[in-house]
C-alpha cells in the first residue's frame, strides 16, 4: 500500500514540474539573462585604437603660394654691425606699376634697394619675413609681398621699446584713400597715399575707362617733381614741373609740355 502512495505521489509531482515548464507566465522569468548596468570600457585599449591625423605642414620658404630663397646682408662694422634677414622670389615677377616703393636685393651692390626702376637681372625682389637685427636683437620687422610692404610692420630701439608701428596693404598704407567709379568696387577712380596723416606717395587719378588720368607724387603732404596727365586715350596730355623737393617756395609749378588729343606737341617751356 505505501508502494503504490509512494508511486502515485511521484507521479503528482513530474505533473505538476510538467506544468511549470509549459507555463506562458514564467517563461520569461526563467530565460531573462541578468546585465550589469553600467560597463567598464578600457581607456588605454581606446587611446591605443585612436589615430590623430596629421597636422599639414607649411612648405619651407613658401609665403602666399610664392617659393623664395634666404638671404642676407650686413652692414657697419663692430658694435655697429646690423643684419637684415629675408626671402626673395627666385624668378623675375610682374611689379604692381603703382606703388612706388619696391623693394628688391641689388647683387651688384649687395644692398636693398628701393625707389626708382626694379632691375630684376641683376636683383631679386623681396617676399616674405623680414628682420633687421643686432645681435640678437630685433630691430625693426615686417612682411613683404612682391616686394611690398604688407601687413604690420614694427620698429623698436635699442631698449627694445616700440618706436613706430604702421600697418600696410600691398605697399599701400592703411590710411590711403582709396575712391571707385562703382558701387561693387571694381572700377578704381582715385588713390591718395596717406602715411602718419600726411599724403606720401604716388598719387593716382583713372579715367572711367580705367586709363591713367593724372599720376605725380606727395611728399609730406606737398606735391614733388613731374605730374603727368593723359587723356582717356592714354596719350599724354600735359606735363606739371613742382619743385624735387617739399616745402621750397622758392619754385613756383610751371607747364613743361602739352599735347593735343592727336598726340600733337603744342607746347613746350624753353
Amino acid at each position: 500500500m505505501r508502494y503504490y502512495l509512494s508511486c502515485i505521489c511521484l507521479f503528482i509531482a513530474i505533473l505538476s514540474v510538467n506544468a511549470q515548464e509549459v507555463d506562458p507566465e514564467s517563461t520569461d522569468k526563467m530565460f531573462t539573462i541578468d546585465t550589469p548596468l553600467t560597463i567598464e570600457l578600457d581607456d588605454k585599449e581606446e587611446e591605443e585604437d585612436y589615430v590623430k591625423p596629421k597636422e599639414k605642414k607649411r612648405k619651407k620658404n613658401v609665403f602666399y603660394g610664392i617659393k623664395t630663397k634666404k638671404k642676407y646682408t650686413q652692414k657697419g662694422m663692430g658694435n655697429t654691425k646690423t643684419y637684415e634677414l629675408f626671402n626673395v622670389i627666385k624668378e623675375p615677377v610682374e611689379l604692381d606699376p603703382y606703388v612706388r616703393d619696391i623693394y628688391w636685393l641689388d647683387y651688384r651692390r649687395g644692398t636693398i634697394r628701393h625707389g626708382g626702376e626694379v632691375d630684376q637681372q641683376n636683383g631679386s625682389v623681396l617676399h616674405g619675413p623680414y628682420k633687421r637685427m643686432k645681435d640678437d636683437q630685433v630691430l625693426e620687422e615686417g612682411i613683404f609681398y612682391k616686394g611690398m610692404k604688407h601687413g604690420r610692420w614694427v620698429e623698436y630701439n635699442k631698449d627694445d621699446i616700440l618706436v613706430d608701428k604702421e600697418k600696410y596693404y600691398k605697399g599701400w598704407p592703411r590710411e590711403s584713400m582709396v575712391s571707385y567709379y562703382d558701387s561693387k568696387r571694381e572700377k578704381m577712380k582715385e588713390i591718395v597715399p596717406i602715411e602718419y596723416g600726411e599724403k606720401e606717395g604716388n598719387y593716382y587719378y583713372f579715367h572711367n575707362n580705367g586709363r591713367v588720368a593724372v599720376k605725380g607724387e606727395f611728399r609730406w603732404g606737398m606735391r614733388v617733381g613731374d605730374w603727368i596727365e593723359y587723356y582717356a586715350s592714354g596719350k599724354r596730355k600735359k606735363i606739371i614741373r613742382y619743385p624735387k623737393e617739399p616745402y621750397i617756395k622758392e619754385e613756383t609749378p610751371f607747364i613743361v609740355k602739352e599735347w593735343n588729343t592727336r598726340g600733337k606737341l603744342v607746347y613746350e617751356k624753353r
